[in-house]
């Protein structure tokens, strides 16, 4: 599934004209500090979410609110996602093998695909089904005090978390250029993208779940608090379906998009063994990792066993840059057209 729009991992052009394996390097630099950032990023949402679901779960048991059941839901599902999240940075991160030539990275995407699916399930579906009850049910006497310092409690600890996913989204936008809400949507990093949305999705489930009790408070009708527990469940939901869908279509071979194919063609061409290139497909096979496929023309007249072991140098040049995991290159046939970058998006 192609996204015809700058990804995020696109580095900004650049002007140099290395004519070597030096140019790969150049068109796609990768930021090392961006997985250190990811897996602190995780561990803040973690320690909230584990603090949160016990607080929380403390207050339904004690007050009956049906949308404080609701919270310590939510709060009980992210701790879960956020421990798969964790083994999916470990997981992605191990180096390629015999068995495994184009390394681990995937299997980020499927461990986060799993906690996507486990806030679906534990969070989204307990929670709606927790307010539907809570319709039907008798009303019952509710401690509007523990909920509110709760819901207080969890402000300041989702928003510490909100702020750090926050800010290592910022960084990691402004250095592609895009504004953060596109970045957000576009990069390949899953581990980001699930807490910055977990973490958004609990701060306006808070406000729901905070308006469904004060309304139960001012006019005495518990359905009030009902609906607001199954209004945080369906959010729970959209979010949920929507983490897994990205995550399936990085699964299933997300390619680059046009812009960052051109780049990637660009900067094969710039390597001075390359005269001419006619097939290239590059997807992603992690976060930040990419597969590159290419039919190219090498420059000279070598024979056969000399070009075969050009050809293969060419691919070591390519793959020491780190956001290529592998690269398979073949021979063109002399009939078939040569490939063109794109001109550089305006702006």
């Amino acid at each position: 599934m192609t996204d015809h729009h700058l990804p995020p991992d696109a580095p900004p052009p650049g002007d140099s004209e290395l004519r070597s394996d030096e140019a790969v390097d150049e068109a796609m630099p990768t930021e090392p500090g961006q997985k250190k950032d990811s897996t602190f990023t995780v561990l803040v949402a973690l320690v909230a979410n584990g603090l949160l679901a016990l607080a929380k779960t403390v207050a339904a048991f004690l007050t009956g609110s049906a949308s404080m059941g609701a919270e310590a839901a939510h709060s009980w599902a992210d701790t879960g996602n956020e421990v798969f999240l964790l083994i999916a940075e470990k997981r992605g991160e191990r180096p390629r093998d015999d068995k495994h030539p184009r390394g681990y990275g995937r299997a980020t995407y499927v461990w986060s695909l799993v906690a996507a699916f486990g806030l679906f399930s534990a969070g989204a579906v307990v929670s709606i089904w927790h307010g539907v009850s809570e319709l039907f049910a008798e009303p019952s006497e509710v401690s509007y005090t523990v909920n509110y310092v709760v819901l207080g409690l969890a402000f300041l600890l989702e928003g510490s978390s909100f702020i750090q996913a926050s800010r290592q989204l910022k960084g990691e936008a402004s250095s592609w250029g895009l504004h953060p809400l596109s970045y957000i949507d576009r990069t390949s990093n899953p581990t980001l993208r699930a807490v910055f949305f977990e973490d958004f999705a609990a701060l306006l489930g808070l406000v729901l779940a905070g308006a469904g009790i004060a309304l139960h408070q001012l006019t005495g009708q518990a359905a009030y608090d009902a609906v607001g527990s199954i209004a945080v469940g369906l959010l729970l939901a959209f979010v949920a379906v929507y983490l897994m869908r990205r995550n399936m279509q990085y699964l299933l071979g997300q390619t680059l998009g046009s812009e960052m194919w051109s780049r990637v063609l660009a900067a094969l061409l710039a390597h001075d063994a390359i005269e001419r290139i006619t097939y290239l497909h590059v997807e992603y096979v992690g976060p930040q990792k990419v597969f590159v496929v290419a039919a190219v023309d090498l420059t000279g007249d070598d024979r056969e066993p000399t070009l075969a072991q050009r050809l293969r140098q060419v691919e070591l040049d390519i793959e020491r840059n780190d956001l290529i995991e592998d690269a398979v290159l073949t021979l063109s046939l002399p009939e078939d057209p040569s490939l063109s970058p794109d001109p550089p998006p305006a702006g």
